[in-house]
């Protein structure tokens, strides 16, 4: 029998409970974390694992943490408060040390291949508002180590356009660089953490009114999609469709995660399908829209998402089907260059054969083969996407050049 923390995570909060020395995280006793943190939530709300912890203390306490879809009700002595509240002097001697334990970090955003853009986005500001509030509780106020984290977390997923403008905005509005009477403010670290923690709220609100405005555009039709996202996931959840068609999204597979959840959700049939089949399944199957989401929008109109999309799009084309792209316009890159990761070679071939082995992750779809990018501020055409390319350039004005180009000593203890 173990005993787990439990660590529920939903909009960037977590559930904590009135203890005897003060608020702390929930424990629970099982052989297994899952069905031992189920017994904390209605039987209708369903949580997803994200990782378990090393053990704490003498008991080997473990810490685990869960994402939830929703956020339960809960009675007088639980609630939902910002996990940095564990730090705050009514909570438990030792409450932080177990969220700590699977808090996301620098390392877990760059090596995470399972979730999309706009999570990881969230992740990101999560480890700079928690970074901050610790550095704010030790009094320290210069804000060049989270200066100096921000830049790391951007290095972590190159790619992803959403996170690198979500802590660029965080970052540089706790700087006053739009205030015109004190251009050149320094941040304080309580001013980082603030930023960072509306942040996390708009972000979340943004990528949900994206998907609201989505499952209008989808309702009643039978939609394709591939990989996963969770906006996407949230547009094809709310919308009642007349069938869904799911690319399996080789070689991590996430495809047939999304269709199991779809199938569970949808009283409409649900088809897995390979990724090569995508063509044939557009030419064959009554699909009347694809809908797919966005690791980044490019100034130009490009989208930059996981590979297959542009097959997608191009076997749209040709059948007539139109193309959606559902996302926050925080995904909207200012960058024009094309920075493309690749996954692990062994995840295609891992023989003994002298080949060479490619395995893309993102692949570049032309904006003219894409009839609408949905957004929180509605269906954006080219100069709209230019414009917040403009917006979201001014607001990398924070950044200065690292002085030396060394790694501080510290990057192991935040990671």
């Amino acid at each position: 029998m173990t005993t787990f923390y439990a660590v529920l995570r939903h909009r960037g909060d977590v559930l904590v409970e009135q203890g005897e020395q003060g608020w702390a995280l929930p424990t629970v006793e099982g052989e297994d974390a899952e069905r031992a943190v189920a017994g904390l939530l209605p039987g209708d709300v369903g949580s997803q694992q994200v990782r378990i912890g090393a053990p704490i203390g003498d008991d080997q306490r473990r810490p685990v943490l869960f994402d939830l879809p929703e956020r339960p009700t809960v009675g007088a002595e639980r609630a939902w408060r910002c996990p940095t509240t564990l730090l705050d002097e009514d909570a438990a001697p030792g409450a932080w040390d177990p969220y700590e334990r699977v808090a996301p970090t620098v390392r877990s955003i760059a090596a995470d291949d399972e979730h999309g853009a706009a999570y990881l986005s969230v992740r990101a500001l999560e480890v700079l508002r928690d970074r901050a509030t610790l550095l704010a509780a030790e009094g320290e106020r210069d804000p060049d180590e989270l200066h100096d984290l921000g830049r790391r977390l951007l290095r972590a997923r190159p790619s992803m356009a959403v996170l690198r403008n979500r802590v660029n905005r965080a970052l540089n509005e706790a700087g006053g660089a739009d205030d015109e009477a004190a251009p050149d403010a320094r941040p304080t670290s309580e001013a980082i953490q603030r930023a960072a923690t509306a942040g996390i709220e708009g972000a979340l609100d943004a990528d949900a009114e994206a998907a609201a405005a989505a499952a209008e555009l989808i309702e009643g039709d039978a939609v394709l999609t591939l990989s996963r996202s969770g906006t996407v996931l949230d547009a094809l959840g709310s919308a009642t469709l007349s069938g869904v068609f799911v690319a399996e999204s080789r070689p991590a597979r996430e495809g047939i995660d999304v269709a199991e959840r779809l199938a569970a959700e949808h009283d409409a049939p649900v088809t897995v399908h390979t990724d090569a089949a995508t063509v044939h399944v557009v030419a064959t199957e009554d699909v009347d829209a694809v809908l797919v989401g966005a690791d980044t929008i490019l100034p130009d109109g490009r989208v930059i998402n996981k590979t297959g999309t542009c097959v997608a799009a191009l076997a749209a084309a040709r059948e007539g089907v139109p193309v959606y792209v559902v996302t926050a316009s925080d995904k909207v890159s200012h960058e024009s260059t094309v920075n493309l990761e690749s996954g692990d070679t062994g995840a295609v071939y891992d023989g003994e054969a002298d080949l060479d082995v490619l395995n893309p992750t993102f692949d570049v779809t032309p904006g003219e083969l894409v009839a609408g990018v949905i957004t929180e501020r509605g269906v954006l055409d080219d100069a709209e996407i230019e414009t917040i390319a403009e917006e979201h350039a001014a607001a990398a004005a924070w950044q200065d050049p690292p002085s030396d180009g060394h790694q501080d000593p510290r990057e192991a203890e935040w990671e």
